[in-house]
């Protein structure tokens, strides 16, 4: 009888817009496998993350222009020290008609609404003044527009899809963007080896679904696939949702074509596994955040696209059970497992409230934690059997307290609608403080405990993310932005994740939120030898200034 209401309670969930989400509406086998109280999703493996699209992320900047005064930089300690760089020139009509004569008058950018949306981040944070926007279509333009710059001293900003949360891709000040989103062209894709070769304006969803249909994937998955480029994506050195199958963009970065500070065009864009003659350079430019150089143009290996896939979401009464379930889940499925994903119950509560569309696969009874599993493997009935022993082991061992298995494509849909969807579910509570945190997995969920005792009842403490890698995304609500909730909060939380040893940035960068903090994470000697790079390759700082690295070291 317990099996037969679950089954109906999972029954297939009605009119999600599977196509809206990149997904496919494929028929699925009849037969139900039935493993005690989980089930299985059959077929072959289709991208299951779903995503914003480029309009929703369109009017979501456009809301949040709309409402900077109330949501102003009050909430971040950095851009309140920085005062706005007097060597730097201020644009004046000569220099935009010299981008004009270059690029064209459609790609020189004006228009006060256009500029203002790329003036703020997708989240209503952070609010540069810049008055130009330039959109180049080639590597050539790229180099002109910033040999220009150097000569004039104008400082730039290298914009992708911004959709990044510490405010990397948006000005401070007055900063001529550069936006990438006409660079959008698949320049190659190796049938053989799987290796994908494009420039660097291409949408991550975009370049899925092209690889798919080709028979492979793309070795990196984020919750904002829709509108983030792929450029951006290397530029920060973007983790998400496959880290823990497919590791992190420097092993899966083959080459790279960048143009440096003074316009000189950096071929690396090799296509080779293999290539030991000298200092691999592409790698100063994976994570850099545009402060070294624009990439333009990206080779990467894509791995295979495997035909079986399976999605659980499984709870468990304490964070203990989460370590231990990875523990047995690394030991158990091995080469299968793709995600290993963690949310507390504040977090489904959240989801719960704010997303339009999701259910509840868990119900009857709140648990304290949950668990998304995805497995990916090239043998259907040998994966089932994988996870099926796995999944009794644990409700043996007591690890699980509940859990289901998504039937068809729309059920594993809404399983990742929950976890993406908490951070489009906490900025619609009022204000949001974020922090991404690498902590060692058993002490991960210490610091959210900790944090919910500084904060009281001023606000209220998610904790969620990539158990996996380690990775904690460390989320505070409340109202509204205060100076009073963010002396609670920092620097508390740098140093705490400092005695752990740990990172202040697992994958969203330093940006400008974070680049006065870097010594939480990095030795005085390494800080040292990071703003000697830059200094080299970027004598005049034009590149994303007040970012990444603190000023007093520039």
């Amino acid at each position: 009888m317990a099996t037969r209401l679950l089954l109906r309670r999972l029954g297939p969930l009605a009119g999600e817009a599977l196509h809206a989400r990149g997904m496919y509406a494929t028929q699925y086998g009849a037969t139900n496998h039935v493993f005690s109280r989980f089930y299985w999703i059959q077929g072959q493996q289709h991208p299951l993350y779903g995503s914003k699209t480029n309009v929703e992320t369109y009017d979501t900047q456009q809301s949040a222009q709309m409402n900077f005064e109330i949501q102003k930089r009050s909430f971040s300690s950095a851009a309140a020290h920085i005062q706005r760089n007097p060597a730097y020139s201020v644009l004046n009509s000569d220099d935009v008609s010299y981008f004009k004569s270059i690029l064209g008058d459609s790609s020189v950018v004006q228009d006060q609404d256009r500029v203002a949306v790329a003036n703020v981040d997708w989240m209503g944070k952070y609010k540069g003044a810049s008055q130009l926007l330039l959109l180049p279509k080639s590597t050539d333009e790229v180099s002109k527009i910033l040999s220009y710059c150097n000569s004039r001293r104008l400082a730039v900003v290298p914009q992708g899809g911004n959709t990044g949360l510490v405010g990397g891709s948006v000005p401070v000040y007055d900063e001529v963007i550069i936006s990438l989103v006409g660079m959008n062209k698949i320049v190659n894709f190796d049938n053989v080896n799987g290796i994908l070769t494009c420039e660097a304006g291409c949408v991550l969803e975009n370049l899925s679904s092209f690889v798919e249909n080709k028979g492979f994937i793309m070795p990196l998955d984020l919750g904002a696939k829709g509108s983030c480029h792929i450029g951006g994506n290397i530029s920060t050195n973007a983790g998400g949702l496959r880290f823990i199958r497919y590791g992190s963009l420097h092993g899966s970065v083959l080459g790279l074509e960048v143009v440096l500070a003074n316009g000189t065009v950096l071929d690396m864009l090799t296509t080779l596994r293999k290539d030991n003659t000298g200092y691999d350079l592409k790698h100063l430019f994976i994570g850099s955040e545009g402060s070294l150089g624009v990439v333009t143009k990206v080779a990467i290996l894509t791995p295979a696209k495997l035909p079986s896939s399976n999605v659980a979401f499984l709870s468990c009464n304490d964070y203990i059970s989460c370590q231990k379930l990875l523990l047995a889940a690394r030991r158990s499925l091995g080469e299968i497992l793709s995600a290993f994903e963690f949310m507390d119950r504040h977090c489904i509560d959240l989801a719960m409230k704010y997303l339009e569309g999701v259910h509840n696969p868990l119900p009857v009874s709140p648990y304290n934690f949950y668990v998304l599993i995805e497995t990916t493997g090239s043998d259907e009935s040998y994966d089932k059997a994988k996870l099926e022993a796995f999944l009794l082991r644990s409700l043996e061992d007591g690890l699980v307290a509940d859990g289901v298995i998504a039937q068809d494509i729309s059920q594993a849909s809404n399983f990742w609608r929950i976890r993406e969807g908490i951070s489009e579910a906490s900025v619609k509570v009022g204000a949001v403080y974020k922090y991404d945190l690498s902590i060692p997995v058993e002490k991960l969920y210490d610091i959210v405990e900790e944090m919910r005792s500084r904060v009281g009842d001023m606000g209220e403490v998610l904790g969620y993310g990539h158990l996996g890698d380690g990775n904690l995304h460390l989320n505070i609500l409340s109202a509204k932005y205060s100076d009073r909730m963010l002396e609670r909060i920092e620097p508390f939380v740098y140093e705490w994740t400092s005695k752990q040893r740990g990172s202040i940035s697992a994958e969203h960068g330093l940006g400008l939120m974070k680049a006065e903090k870097i010594h939480y994470s990095k030795s005085p000697e390494a800080v040292q030898l990071m703003a000697s790079i830059k200094k080299l390759l970027d004598p005049n700082s034009i590149l994303n200034p007040y970012k990444v690295l603190p000023q007093s070291v520039l």
